[in-house]
C-alpha cells in the first residue's frame, strides 16, 4: 500500500511549538542529558530503545514526588511482569496538589461542573483539598484502608472525583460504574472484587427524563455480601434516603473529617489504584488492576507532553464514570489543569449543549467520543456560532476512529487554529498507544504519532513489522501503565490469554493499525470481536447472557461493524423457540432488556431471526467469521466449512452481507 503525500489540515505555528510542554522537554533533554534529536520520530525511537533512560527522564523532568527513592527503573524487559521503579513510595493523589499553593488555591477552580440537574458551579483547589481530606478521614474512621475496594455507582459530578481522590489518598482501591448501567452489568463487575464500601446516587437525569436507581442500589447491596457500608448521595431527589445507608453529607461532617490534616499514604509504585473493566468475547468482564505509579507517570507524560495541558488549561473530555475517559479526565488534575465536567445527555436539548458549556467555562481543551463529532456534523451544528470558542486550543477525539470528514468538519466549523488530538489507547493500559503531538502537523484521518516510550508497531500474522500496511497493533516493550494483573486471575491465565496468546511475549491489543510514512497512525477498528460502541467496550458474552435469559430466545449472535469512516452498525441474530416469531413486541422486549440490564449504547441497530448460529465443531460461536463477511471478505477466506458443526448456517449471513454491500 502506497500513501500519497497529503496536505496537512493544520500545522503548529513556531510560537505554538515553542510554548508547548513537549518542546520544553526536548530542550531539557539537550541541556540536562546532552541529547538532541532532528525530529519527533528520532526522539520516539530513542524513547523505545532506551526505555530506562526515557522513563527516568520523565520522572526527573516532572520531579515526581516520592518519600523513598527508587533503586532501579526497570528490572527486566518482559511482558507481563515488568517491575518498574522498585523501592519508590508515592501516592497518585499527592501529585494533584503540587501546582496551586494557598495563594491561588482559594480562588482558582479545580473543577467546573454542570449537569441537567445542577447549574454551573466551581470547586476551588482549596475546597477540593478540604473535601478530599474530610472524606478520606471519614473513610479511615469507617475502617477503610490500603487494599480495600471501594465501588462507586455515581455520575460524572464533582463528588465522584472527590471520592476517588480520597480513596487514592488512603490507598483504597477504586472501581466505578455509571448509573445508566443496569444491575446485571454492574454486578458482573463489582461481584468479582469483593468491595467493602459502596457509594451510590439515588438517581439521575438524562435527556430531560428522571431515572430512579434506588431499586438498583438495593439489589446491589443485597448481592454484594462483603459490603460493610453504603453511602448514598442524593442527586435526583435532595431528600432521598436509603435504610441503613450513610449520607454523603455525613462523610463531610463526620467527627473524624477535620480531626487530622491531609495525609497521603506512601505506597509502592505498583500498589493498586483502581480496577477498570474491559471485556473479551467470552466470560465475565475482565477486572483490570492498575497501579498508583504507572497511572501517575503515564498520566503526567500523556497529558502534559502529548495533550499539551498545564495549570492554565481548562480541560473537558466528555465521559461517563464507566469509561476510561473519566479516569483520563481526572488525570488532568495531575498537571494542574482545571477539569470541566458535564453530566447528562450531550444532545439535549440539542447538540449545542457541550459547545455552549465550552463557551461559558473558557474551555481550552474540548474532548469527546468520535461518534459525538459525527452526530454534530450530520446535524449541521455550527459550534463557532453557538459559543465564544476563542480560548479553545485543542479538540480531542477517541472511542472509535474519527473519519476524514470528521477531521475536516472540526477545522471548518469549530476553529481553524486547533491541535486535533485524536488518540487511541484503552482501558487496558489507561493511556494512549498513538495520538497527539503538539509540534507536528495534523493530517485528515490520521493520528499524529506513536506515544513516547510506547513501542507500537503493526505486525502481520507471522510477526513481521509492517510499514504503511494494515496489521495488528502490537507493543513490543513493557509500559509502566500496563495492568499489574486481573483481580482473582489464578496464574495470570486470563491476562495472558487476553494480550499475549497471539504473539507470545508481545502485547496484542486487538486493533487494526497502519503506521504511515510520516510516523503517524491510522486505526481501522477492532481486529477481534469485542463490542466497541461509542468508545464503551463490552464483551459479546455480556449481551448473550442478557438476551438468552428471555424464554423465547434459544441462541444468539452479535457483531459490531465499527470501522474507519463507517457508521457503527451492530446487528443481533436470535434463534427462537419453535412456533415463536420475531414480532414487534418481542423485538421491543429484547431491546428493553439490553437497555435496562446493560446500557442504551449496546442496544442493537437491527435484530434478525435466524435458524442457527454458526458454530465450530467444538461449539464456539463464529463471531469473527460473521463479522468478516459483513466487512466484505469472501466466505472461503473467513470460514472452513469442514471445521463447522453447521456449515449450512452461513448461507443466511452471506446473503445478508451481500444485500448490505449492495446498499452501501
Amino acid at each position: 500500500m502506497q500513501s500519497e503525500q497529503p496536505t496537512p489540515l493544520w500545522t503548529p505555528s513556531p510560537q505554538r511549538i515553542a510554548d508547548s510542554r513537549l518542546q520544553d522537554y526536548l530542550h531539557w533533554l539537550a541541556r540536562e542529558k546532552n541529547l538532541s534529536f532532528g525530529s519527533y520520530e528520532e526522539c520516539w525511537e530513542w524513547s523505545v530503545t532506551r526505555l530506562e533512560d526515557f522513563w527516568e527522564s520523565i520522572w526527573q523532568y516532572f520531579d515526581i514526588k516520592s518519600s523513598a527513592p527508587y533503586t532501579q527503573v526497570l528490572d527486566q524487559h518482559r511482558m507481563p511482569g515488568a517491575n518498574w521503579f522498585a523501592g519508590a513510595r508515592l501516592n497518585f493523589a499527592e501529585q494533584v496538589f503540587r501546582f496551586h499553593d494557598d495563594a491561588d488555591g482559594a480562588a482558582k477552580p479545580a473543577i467546573i461542573s454542570r449537569s441537567e440537574l445542577r447549574g454551573l458551579s466551581q470547586l476551588s483547589w482549596a475546597e477540593l483539598r478540604d473535601q478530599i481530606r474530610a472524606v478520606a478521614n471519614a473513610l479511615r474512621a469507617l475502617g477503610i484502608g490500603p487494599g480495600d475496594r471501594v465501588v462507586a455507582y455515581l455520575p460524572n459530578i464533582p463528588e465522584t472525583a472527590v471520592a476517588f481522590l480520597a480513596c487514592a489518598s488512603i490507598g483504597a482501591i477504586w472501581s466505578s460504574c455509571s448509573p445508566d448501567m443496569g444491575h446485571a452489568s454492574v454486578l458482573d463487575r463489582f461481584r468479582q472484587i469483593d468491595p467493602k464500601l459502596l457509594l451510590a446516587v439515588d438517581g439521575y437525569r438524562y435527556g430531560g427524563r428522571d431515572f430512579d436507581r434506588l431499586d438498583v442500589v438495593r439489589t446491589m447491596r443485597e448481592s454484594l455480601p462483603t459490603l460493610q457500608n453504603t453511602v448514598l448521595l442524593p442527586y435526583l431527589d435532595a431528600g432521598a434516603s436509603l435504610g441503613g445507608a450513610l449520607s454523603w453529607q455525613s462523610l463531610l461532617d463526620h467527627p473524624a473529617a477535620g480531626a487530622e490534616p491531609m495525609h497521603f499514604e506512601q505506597l509502592p509504585f505498583d500498589h493498586p489504584l483502581w480496577i477498570l473493566y474491559s471485556s473479551g468475547t467470552t466470560g465475565m468482564p475482565k477486572p483490570i488492576v492498575h497501579g498508583h505509579g504507572g497511572a501517575l507517570i503515564e498520566g503526567i507524560k500523556g497529558h502534559a507532553l502529548h495533550l499539551d495541558l498545564g495549570p492554565d488549561d481548562r480541560f473537558l473530555w466528555f465521559s461517563t464514570t464507566g469509561w476510561i475517559m473519566w479516569n483520563s479526565q481526572v488525570m488532568g488534575l495531575l498537571v494542574g489543569a482545571t477539569i470541566c465536567i458535564y453530566d447528562g445527555n450531550p444532545g439535549y436539548p440539542d447538540l449545542g449543549t457541550l459547545w455552549r458549556f465550552a463557551g461559558e467555562t473558557g474551555m481550552t481543551f474540548f474532548g469527546a467520543g468520535a461518534a459525538y463529532f459525527g452526530n454534530c456534523m450530520k446535524s449541521g451544528i455550527e459550534p463557532a456560532q453557538l459559543a465564544d470558542l476563542s480560548p479553545l486550543r485543542s479538540v480531542g477525539a477517541t472511542g472509535s476512529p474519527l473519519s476524514v470528514d470528521g477531521y475536516e468538519w472540526i477545522y471548518r466549523h469549530v476553529k481553524e487554529d486547533l491541535l486535533l488530538a485524536a488518540i487511541s489507547g484503552g482501558t487496558d493500559i489507561a493511556a494512549s498507544f498513538v495520538g497527539a503531538c503538539p509540534i507536528l502537523p495534523v493530517y485528515a484521518g490520521e493520528m499524529q504519532a506513536r506515544g513516547l516510550g510506547i513501542a507500537v508497531y503493526a505486525l502481520d500474522d507471522n510477526g513481521n513489522r509492517l510499514q504503511d500496511e494494515v496489521g495488528e497493533l502490537v507493543v513490543t516493550e513493557p509500559m509502566p501503565s500496563m495492568p499489574l494483573y486481573f483481580w482473582n486471575d489464578a496464574g495470570n491465565k486470563r491476562y495472558l490469554e487476553s494480550y499475549f496468546e497471539t504473539y507470545p511475549g508481545l502485547w496484542r491489543h486487538g486493533d487494526w493499525l497502519r503506521i504511515t510514512p510520516r510516523g503517524g497512525a491510522i486505526i481501522y477498528g477492532r481486529s477481534d470481536t469485542t463490542i466497541n460502541r461509542h468508545g464503551i467496550r463490552m464483551g459479546t458474552a455480556e449481551i448473550y447472557r442478557v438476551v438468552e435469559e428471555l424464554p423465547e430466545v434459544l441462541d444468539s449472535l452479535v457483531v459490531d461493524l465499527e470501522y474507519l469512516g463507517r457508521e457503527s452498525w451492530m446487528p443481533l441474530f436470535v434463534v427462537l423457540r419453535d412456533g415463536v416469531t420475531l414480532d414487534e413486541a418481542l423485538e421491543q422486549r429484547i431491546r428493553e432488556k439490553i437497555r435496562s440490564a446493560l446500557s442504551a449504547r449496546h442496544v442493537p441497530n437491527a435484530i434478525f431471526q435466524v435458524q442457527q448460529v454458526p458454530r465450530t465443531l467444538t461449539g464456539k460461536k463464529m463471531e469473527l467469521p460473521v463479522k468478516k463477511l459483513f466487512l466484505g471478505m469472501p466466505v472461503e477466506q473467513v470460514a472452513n466449512r469442514d471445521a463447522m458443526a453447521n456449515p449450512e448456517s452461513l448461507n443466511f449471513y452471506m446473503d445478508l452481507a451481500t444485500q448490505r454491500a449492495a446498499q452501501d
